[in-house]
């Protein structure tokens, strides 16, 4: 019996594939519904060529989204910006209108692990791999994401909140693609940041955080908090967002909102790190996110230099 090989290969494939490269979306749903659990969705590869390699995974059949138009889309559309799930993290980071509706994004983006990763991967990869720790997934969270789904059933439109289910689960069913992101637009007078902390700079993060306020003179008239690898989903901290709504800004204030996102969070020990150091990251992030969220809602109208 062929048994895994836990070391890294970095150079070679070895198993055998069928590869398809579909020309449009009802071609790539109808290999997928074609070919069942045996096979996966190649996007930017950053992950799935990665996990083939160290022989993690070995579907028999790749369905390539490269030739798809559209997918790599980024357009203002009914009201919402559009993210087609085939954007880079490098295009969606360098988008203008990313940069200056939604900053905790253009910093998600801006944090991903190496410039290779960042020009290869995609948004539609870091959210379909169902990772608590997927660093677009707090930024979308706190921004109000909808993300939209073709399969076999035709299109569905769901909350991103919703999308994820389980560590490495999303409500993806067999035949069906993530196909964009819908942005609605931001609250006037509203700022938002995201920050994480991690053992190196291209690591997964220990603990990520992303946070937005809507400003009211010196009062928080809204608040949203996401994190990311400290619970088994990416989460919003909605008790932690009613301790703050309504309040005028100070660190006291944003203290006592990090304490209970802390205690809101069900962080693991893992390998990367321990439970109480992820709770404690999550105070401190909530601290300096909220902080510069606070500050950029005070320059609404200015472009935002990601972080």
């Amino acid at each position: 019996m062929h048994q895994t090989n836990e070391m890294t290969n970095s150079h070679i494939l070895l198993s055998q594939f069928d590869y398809f490269e579909p020309a449009s979306m009802e071609e790539a749903i109808g290999l997928l519904a074609q070919h069942g659990d045996r096979a996966r969705v190649l996007a930017g590869g950053t992950d799935l060529v990665v996990q083939m390699k160290m022989e993690r995974v070995s579907p028999r059949a790749i369905v390539s989204l490269a030739a798809i138009p559209g997918l790599c889309r980024i357009e203002d559309r009914d009201g919402f910006l559009w993210v087609g799930s085939g954007a880079t993290i490098a295009a969606i980071e360098r988008d203008a209108r990313v940069r200056r509706r939604y900053p905790s994004l253009a910093d998600a983006c801006a944090s991903f692990s190496t410039t290779q990763v960042q020009t290869m991967g995609t948004v539609g990869g870091n959210l379909c791999n169902g990772s608590p720790a997927a660093d677009c997934a707090p930024a979308l969270l706190v921004a109000g994401a909808e993300v939209e789904i073709a399969g076999p059933r035709g299109t569905r439109r769901i909350p991103l909140e919703e999308f994820f289910v389980g560590p490495g689960r999303t409500v993806l069913q067999y035949g069906e693609i993530l196909t964009s992101i819908a942005l609605p637009p931001s609250p006037a007078a509203a700022g938002s940041a995201f920050l994480k902390i991690g053992r190196v700079a291209a690591d997964v993060a220990k603990a990520s955080a992303a946070v937005m306020v809507v400003r009211d003179g010196d009062r928080i008239a809204d608040c949203r908090m996401a994190f990311g690898s400290v619970a088994p989903t990416p989460l919003r901290s909605r008790r932690a967002e009613r301790a703050l709504a309504g309040r005028g800004f100070s660190k006291e204030a944003l203290a006592e909102a990090a304490e209970i996102a802390s205690l809101e969070v069900t962080p693991i020990d893992d390998v990367r790190s321990q439970a109480w150091y992820r709770r404690r990251a999550v105070r401190a992030l909530v601290v300096d996110a909220g902080a510069l969220a606070w500050e950029r809602a005070g320059a609404a109208d200015a472009p935002i230099e990601a972080v």
